[in-house]
């Protein structure tokens, strides 16, 4: 089957309640992911008192990503989809399921975290955006916690496993370390793993179509 048109959506959509709703739920499930995965680093910093990254430390980080991550999808889930993710969100905008308006080389770098994201979104679209995921999505947010700290614990020792734009650009933000090649591997190979998953989850495996948000009265 051809992969169907990307939904651009409607000008009104912009300001309609459940646009804005939705929002404003990413941006708070956002942040509380991002603070709890950062302030996790920072307080293993803090206790070790700078210390050299240990096994421990990449266990600690994985487990408070994955706790944080099932929380933000869990409060966001029925209003805004729980993306918690601008990857995920690309991912599910190329596979049309909503709107537009709604210690490694660079290059292994860049292709590893393009394979991590690929499995998150993936993860993402099995247990929470196809319609024929059943019981499956009851279990969305612990899959998805679960798919983030496995690929901290596979991903953490070589590129830091952000997987996340969202994420990487908090850890910029909060250390102030602005190396801007770098990050654009972060944030480059996020999106393009996510776009990826768009397109061969709905060639392969989706079947539905868009229905637009409500005409507001």
């Amino acid at each position: 089957m051809p992969i169907r048109a990307i939904a651009f959506g409607r000008s009104d959509e912009f300001k309609h309640p459940d646009t804005i709703r939705a929002g404003v739920a990413e941006f708070i499930s956002t942040f509380i992911f991002v603070f709890a995965g950062t302030g996790s680093g920072l307080a293993l910093s803090k206790l070790t008192n700078d210390g050299p990254a240990t096994p421990t430390g990449l266990m600690v980080a994985a487990i408070a990503h994955a706790f944080a991550l099932f929380v933000a999808v869990s409060i966001s889930a029925n209003i805004s989809g729980g993306h918690v993710n601008p990857a995920v969100t690309l991912g599910a905008f190329v596979g049309e399921e909503f709107t537009f308006d709604e210690g490694v080389g660079f290059w292994n770098a860049f292709v590893f975290e393009i394979v991590m994201t690929f499995g998150l979104v993936y993860t993402v679209y099995a247990t929470a955006i196809d319609p024929k995921r059943g019981n499956l999505a009851t279990t969305a947010p612990i899959a998805i916690g679960f798919i983030v700290g496995a690929n901290i614990l596979v991903g953490g020792a070589f590129t830091g496993a952000s997987i996340n734009p969202a994420l990487s650009i908090g850890r910029v933000l909060v250390s102030w370390n602005i190396t801007l090649p770098n990050h654009l591997v972060f944030w480059t190979a996020s999106l393009i793993g996510g776009a990826i998953v768009g397109f061969v989850y709905d060639f392969l495996f989706m079947n539905q179509t868009y229905n637009h948000l409500p005409t507001s009265a």
